[in-house]
C-alpha cells in the first residue's frame, strides 16, 4: 500500500469528523440522562432486593444487579449526576482561582509574580491524584472536600495560561492607550485585560472536566469521596471489586461508562483546542 505524498499535509492527517461528533453526542446523552434521572429511572438506587442478588445483565436489569440486589444501571444513571456535579464544581473552582491568581501574577511586580509562579510550579509538580488525596486527607472525605481538593490540584493549568496571556495583553497598544487616557487600574483589568486573556479557559475547562471526573472517581474508589451506599461511580467500582470473579458487571460496566465519558470529553476538548489555535486537522 502506498501513501500519496503529494497530497497536502492537512488532508493526509486530518482526523475524521465523525469522531468528534460521536464524542460530543456521548457526553450530551450522559448529561441529559443525569438531568432527567427522576423521570427516566423512578426506582430507588439505594433499595436492596435480596431476591435478585448478583443477577447477570438481562432485559429486566440491563447492567445486572450488585451484591445487595440493587439495579446497577439505575445506580450508574443516578451516579452520573453525582460525578458530573463534582467534576463541574471542581472545574469551576479551578478555573475561577486559576484566572484570579494568573491575573494577579501577570499584573504584579516581579517579586510577587515570581512567588506565585513558583507556587504554580510546586502544585503542578505533584501528580493530580496524589495532591488531591493530600488535600482530602486534611479536609476529610466527602463531596465538598473532594471538590475543593480537585479544584486546587488542577488550578495551575489555568493560572499559567492566564499569566502568560496577561503578559502579552498588558503590552498591547489598546492597553497603553487606556492608561494614557487615565483609566483606573480596576477598569483597565475588567474592560481590557480580563476579556482578552480568558479566551483559552473554556477549552481548557472541557478537557479539565474529564480530568476532574476521573480524579473524583479515583478518590471515591479509595474511600475519600461520597461514602457508600451513595451511587457515585468510584464508590461503585470500589464496592464491586470484591465480586469481579463471580459478577464482573458490578465494576466493569460502571468503569466502561467512566472511561467513555472521559474519552468523549478529551476528544471534544482537543477538537476545540485545534479550532481555537486555528488548526483544521
Amino acid at each position: 500500500m502506498t501513501i500519496a505524498l503529494d497530497r497536502p499535509v492537512s488532508l493526509r492527517f486530518r482526523r475524521p469528523r465523525g469522531l468528534g461528533v460521536a464524542a460530543a453526542s456521548g457526553f450530551l446523552l450522559l448529561a441529559l440522562l443525569a438531568a432527567l434521572v427522576p423521570s427516566l429511572f423512578a426506582g430507588d438506587p439505594l433499595a436492596a432486593d435480596p431476591m435478585h442478588v448478583l443477577e447477570a445483565p438481562s432485559a429486566a436489569h440491563w447492567f445486572g444487579t450488585d451484591q445487595l440486589g440493587r439495579d446497577v444501571f439505575g445506580r450508574v444513571v443516578h451516579g452520573a449526576r453525582h460525578s458530573l456535579t463534582i467534576g463541574l464544581a471542581a472545574t469551576l473552582v479551578a478555573a475561577g482561582l486559576g484566572v484570579l491568581l494568573g491575573l494577579l501574577a501577570g499584573l504584579s511586580h516581579k517579586c510577587a509574580d515570581e512567588a506565585l509562579s513558583r507556587g504554580f510550579d510546586a502544585l503542578a509538580a505533584f501528580p493530580l491524584l496524589l495532591l488531591a488525596l493530600l488535600f482530602v486527607a486534611v479536609a476529610g472525605p466527602g463531596t465538598a472536600g473532594l471538590i475543593v481538593a480537585i479544584g486546587i490540584a488542577t488550578l495551575p493549568h489555568y493560572a499559567r495560561v492566564v499569566r502568560s496571556q496577561t503578559f502579552v495583553v498588558r503590552q498591547a497598544g489598546y492597553v497603553t492607550q487606556a492608561v494614557a487616557f487615565g483609566d483606573s487600574r480596576l477598569r483597565l483589568v475588567l474592560r481590557h485585560v480580563l476579556p482578552n486573556v480568558i479566551g483559552p479557559i473554556p477549552v481548557l475547562a472541557v478537557i479539565g472536566l474529564g480530568e476532574a471526573i476521573l480524579a473524583a472517581a479515583g478518590l471515591s474508589f479509595l474511600g475519600m469521596g461520597p461514602q457508600p451506599p451513595s451511587p457515585e461511580w468510584g464508590a461503585m467500582l470500589s464496592e464491586g471489586r470484591g465480586y469481579l470473579s463471580i459478577a464482573w458487571w458490578t465494576s466493569i460496566l460502571p468503569g466502561v461508562v467512566v472511561t467513555l465519558l472521559v474519552i468523549s470529553l478529551t476528544v471534544v476538548g482537543r477538537r476545540l483546542q485545534r479550532r481555537f489555535e486555528g488548526r483544521t486537522a
